[in-house]
């Protein structure tokens, strides 16, 4: 069951950046992860939430 447009909205609302995070973003996000970029980052807890848990 898909979220229909007034609750994207909403939740988009709620929100730092003012919106849903597109799932390319989070795609690359676990590229760069897997990448040899990323060979330093160990035992950290990274969060890809458009800065909701900064608030």
């Amino acid at each position: 069951m898909g979220a229909t447009p007034e609750s994207e909205a909403q939740i988009a609302g709620l929100h730092p950046m003012g919106r849903i995070s597109k799932p390319a973003e989070t795609a690359a996000f676990a590229a760069f992860l897997l990448s040899d970029e990323a060979s330093f980052i160990t035992g950290a807890g990274l969060s890809i939430d458009g800065g909701f848990t900064a608030q």
